[in-house]
């Protein structure tokens, strides 16, 4: 049997370019340079870090990145300008490999309203530009800006043009957002067959997701000869954004067979970068957004946490701990049923009866009824009142934050020991409240579990709006997740932070319940 050849496809990564473009995300200089080491890890092929010509940070940050990112190809950004040219190359000199990267508009449109000169003109200039930048480097990249609204003619002469003068990458973008992938698809097919020179080069596709097309739109692109897609991390970029990354690259990842295609991406590197950019932006991941988002795997529907409890493949064609996810598939919710209930608890070491999870179920659907979703913290409480037996390790009692303008916080708590009976009280300081509170509660747990990251999310509006908090610890090399949900963020992010702690000292007795619990069908 021969296994067809499967296209690789170049992942041009412009995050700390075009993302950054996005309103209100910019980065420092020391951030795009944190940024570019993670960008490269994750195994982009291309990485363009910003536009030299914009400002002496951009700059900088492009010309450090040159220096010390390794193993990555650098595009230094330009229009279609001498001096454009000149920054992006003197930027870029000494990057191990590197490309300029000119654009200049080709639209009807833009040529009309923004560059105000006719198609001669321009067409004069690409070829130009094109020529000069040649003369400092072997790769140039063409972009004819709005080439998805440019009539094919119109834009089969630009690209011949540029291609005579020694542009070897042809970048076709979606620049509004405006393509059907039909007809994106087919714009390729076209120039790449009917430009002279056409089928010599490499085709690149850069879509932003105004319709919500991006990603279709990138992959109607390879189907129509592109080899390289430009991409950004959570799809961050003008208005709607760009074609996301992490969404391009499990499509081709996931029916990577029936699209013919594969990238050299380091899935389980995903997770984790695209919580960096989104921290480094301060641009929240929407819960429902592919890949990434917060509820991409967990369910909370009793139909569908029974088919997964039985076998993954039934309700998810990814699996979450390749892409360096956390499996947290399971959100108890009034949808959820027995069968979602009795795996949380064995998720903790307890093995519930018929009778304690009849008594649980009822108590879960009451509260499930009054609220959005049931967090760990009271799971456990209404586990150990069905069970009779104290489910938890720690609790949090009393906590106090003394706030202020002084440069510090403190906080003190109590932290219950519950399985000798004991309390004791806590105190420590912190940039912030939150942080003086995670502090407090760390004394009082014995063992050197290590906090990894906090989400908080509102659920509701008005004065008597919840917040939900998820706290994330690593213990002996493994991650567990807590929640809870308080009116106050700080009380929230405190109890599931504590219920992170129960989850991890209480997953050593895990192992032999869910083998009584769920037991293996031969």
């Amino acid at each position: 049997m021969i296994i067809p050849v499967k296209k690789r496809i170049q992942i041009f990564d412009t995050t700390l370019r075009d993302g950054e473009q996005a309103p209100g995300a910019s980065l420092t200089p020391e951030q795009k340079i944190v940024l570019a080491y993670k960008l490269a890890e994750l195994g982009v092929d291309v990485l363009e870090p910003g536009f030299p010509i914009s400002s002496p940070g951009d700059f900088a940050a492009v010309e450090t990145i040159s220096r010390k990112v390794q193993g990555v190809e650098i595009c230094g950004f330009a229009r279609a300008v001498r001096g454009d040219i000149d920054a992006a190359v003197r930027a870029t000199r000494d990057a191990e490999r590197r490309r300029i990267h000119l654009f200049i508009s080709s639209s009807d449109i833009h040529l009309r309203h923004q560059l105000r000169k006719s198609r001669p003109e321009v067409v004069a200039a690409a070829r130009e530009m094109t020529a000069y930048a040649r003369q400092f480097c072997e790769v140039v990249e063409f972009t004819a800006m709005d080439a998805a609204r440019t009539g094919i003619d119109d834009l089969i002469e630009m690209v011949e043009a540029v291609i005579e003068e020694g542009a070897s990458i042809i970048n076709l973008p979606d620049t509004v957002g405006y393509a059907l992938p039909h007809e994106y698809g087919e714009m390729f097919r076209r120039v790449r067959l009917g430009a002279r020179g056409g089928q010599k080069v490499s085709y690149s596709a850069h879509c932003h997701n105004d319709l919500g097309l991006a990603v279709a739109n990138s992959l109607a692109a390879i189907a129509g000869g592109a080899t390289q897609i430009e991409v950004t991390v959570n799809g961050v970029g003008e208005r709607t954004g760009n074609c996301a990354l992490e969404e391009l690259v499990m499509a081709l990842e996931t029916r990577g067979d029936a699209l013919g295609a594969e990238t050299g991406i380091v899935l389980d590197k995903l997770y984790d970068t695209s919580r960096m950019i989104s921290g480094a932006m301060h641009f929240p991941i929407a819960y429902n957004k592919p890949v990434v988002g917060r509820n991409a795997f967990q369910h909370e529907s009793g139909i569908h946490q029974d088919g997964l409890l039985k076998d993954r493949s039934t309700y998810e064609i990814m699996d979450p701990e390749r892409l360096g996810i956390p499996r947290s598939m399971i959100i108890l919710g009034k949808h959820s049923g027995r069968h979602a209930l009795k795996d949380r608890a064995a998720k903790y070491g307890i093995a519930l009866d018929a009778a304690e999870l009849d008594a649980l179920y009822e108590s879960f659907k009451e509260t499930a009824d009054r609220q959005k979703a049931v967090s760990d913290d009271e799971l456990l409480r209404m586990v150990s009142t069905a069970t009779g037996q104290q489910a938890q390790v720690y609790e949090l009692g009393d906590v106090q934050v003394l706030a202020g303008s002084a440069p510090r916080r403190v906080a003190a708590v109590t932290v219950r020991h519950l399985q000798n009976g004991t309390e004791e009280a806590y105190t420590s300081t912190g940039s912030g409240p939150l942080e003086a509170v995670i502090a407090a509660i760390s004394q009082g747990i014995a063992e050197h579990i290590s906090f990894a990251g906090l989400d908080l999310h509102s659920l509701g509006s008005g004065e008597n709006a919840q917040a939900e908090a998820a706290v994330m610890v690593e213990w002996e090399g493994c991650k567990f997740r807590g929640t809870a949900i308080h009116q106050d963020i700080v009380m929230a992010a405190g109890i599931a932070y504590i219920a992170a702690c129960n989850a991890a000292l209480l997953s050593a007795r895990v192992e032999q319940v869910r083998e009584a619990v769920f037991p293996v069908v031969e």
